[in-house]
């Protein structure tokens, strides 16, 4: 087990602190390395770095950004099958049909926002007043403050640095302890690539201590989070008055119809419930079927949470690992026992899996009888779980979609054009997905929540990433 360190001013370092903490492997319980946990004091060397860094990457041409980050990319793509190995052993997510996928997304999101940043719109304003000439630029804002989940350590991290760097900012990333190893792996690719001295700085440790730090601390600009509403908001308040890029939880509803292909709306929902054995903050996580197809629905949904195979993610054959830690199995526990208290009946699954080499593999479940009181309803369980009601009209559909406090992802399952756009316009959601998973998801299309909701604040993806990461300025030029 080797034991690693931290990526501030350009080099590895220990923590001040001396001490360290286990990374373990979810599938298996054994300790894979040796983290080092920081301390403010080591939160505070990286925000200094950084305002260092800032200064040589903020008078770097756009052109030589973009050629970075097309290094970085280059790099990713390179050690594709060891990052990915990384992840397996420490995310607990499936080598084969999802951990190589992550990393190749990884790369092309470096690969997008070095295509973007070329593109990044100016303008120039007319004016009443013809002796003035009045025009816009971006500004990087200058050291962000970044911290990033465990359900997809590369990808999510990938929607903060790349656009950040693009758009002229130095970084202070913190990552979930739960894959800090992972972090420390794509922190390589950075200085492998030859990101100057200063413009990444990888802080590993507990949220609580240097993640606090980075937020509060004066010395950092702007923040960028992904995590759960709950951090979400403690994170507003002590970094009040900096900018803020959030996106956090969701719990959106999926709508079948009764004209809706069957078929495809039990796959593309199967999907959205396993998918990273459903730690997704857009999973499939309430399921709506009109009552004329319930029945008919569940079977084909059922049919494929059989076909789901759990076990070792190194294994070709297996198609959902474990969940990632102790903590969020036993959020799934709790949800599948308060929904039977609450009436409803678990078709398959709803336990821990029996016979695995660790005790976070849990079974893929459906349940049918869920009502709005259930725990379900009311936050992100982050498991491989299918909860169904039903309704009758359209109208009741929305209902009780708006019935809840989160505004992610959306999806409506119909045949109908008319339908469609009804759902589209009505949910409240800052993405609705036609006929297709809730994951669905490309890396240059916005993604986030809607106004009063407690799913975030600000677009990422693509150039939506890179606007929210810079500042617009407007110039006044009096040509008298």
């Amino acid at each position: 087990m080797k034991t690693e360190k931290m990526f501030i001013g350009g080099e590895w370092v220990d923590s001040v602190s001396g001490n360290y903490f286990e990374s373990v492997n979810p599938a298996t319980g054994q300790a894979i390395a040796s983290i080092p946990e920081g301390v403010r004091e080591d939160a505070r060397m990286a925000i200094q770095s950084a305002r260092q860094g800032f200064e040589q990457i903020s008078r770097m041409s756009v052109w030589d950004r973009s050629k970075l980050l097309v290094s970085i990319a280059e790099v990713i793509s390179r050690r594709r099958e060891d990052l990915a190995r990384v992840l397996t052993l420490e995310q607990g997510k499936p080598y084969y049909s999802e951990a190589l996928d992550e990393i190749d997304g990884t790369a092309m999101a470096f690969a997008d926002a070095a295509e973007q940043i070329k593109w990044l719109e100016t303008s120039v304003i007319p004016v009443e007043d013809r002796n003035k000439r009045v025009l816009t630029i971006r500004q990087p804002k200058g050291v962000y403050a970044v911290i990033t989940p465990w359900n997809f350590p590369f990808m999510v991290a990938a929607e903060y640095l790349a656009p950040g760097l693009a758009a002229g900012n130095a970084i202070v990333w913190v990552p979930a302890p739960t894959t800090s190893l992972c972090a420390i792996r794509l922190a390589e690719c950075f200085e492998e690539a030859g990101v100057p001295v200063g413009v990444l700085n990888l802080v590993t440790g507990k949220g609580a201590v240097v993640g606090d730090e980075i937020v509060a601390n004066p010395g950092t600009d702007a923040i960028g989070f992904t995590g759960s509403t709950a951090t979400g908001h403690q994170i507003a308040v002590r970094g009040a008055g900096k900018p803020m890029l959030l996106e956090l939880g969701g719990n959106g509803p999926t709508i079948v119809l009764k004209d809706a292909d069957l078929d495809h709306a039990a796959r593309m929902i199967a999907s959205g419930c396993f998918y990273n054995a459903g730690q997704v903050c857009s999973a499939t996580e309430r399921i709506l079927i009109h009552r004329d197809v319930h029945d008919e629905f569940v079977a084909k949904l059922v049919n494929h949470a059989k076909e789901i195979i759990i076990g070792d993610p190194f294994d070709q054959r297996t198609t959902m690992g474990p969940l990632n830690n102790e903590p969020v199995t036993l959020k799934n526990d709790l949800h599948a026992k308060d929904c039977l208290d609450k009436g409803a009946k678990i078709l398959i699954g709803g336990k821990r899996a029996a016979n695995k080499t660790s005790d976070l593999f849990f079974e893929p479940t459906v349940i049918v009888g869920v009502t709005e009181e259930c725990l379900y309803n009311k936050e992100e369980t982050f498991g491989p779980v299918a909860p169904v009601m039903s309704f009758s009209t359209h109208e009741e559909a929305v209902e009780i979609a708006a019935r809840n406090n989160w505004g992610l992802v959306s999806s409506v399952f119909t045949s109908n054009l008319k339908d469609s756009m009804y759902f589209a316009e009505n949910l409240k959601a800052g993405i609705v997905n036609i006929n297709d998973s809730s994951n669905y998801w490309e890396s240059h299309v916005p993604f986030g929540g809607v106004a009063g909701k407690a799913s975030g604040v600000g677009r990422i993806g693509g150039k939506y990433s890179i606007n929210e990461m810079s500042d617009l300025k407007t110039i006044s030029l009096d040509l008298r």
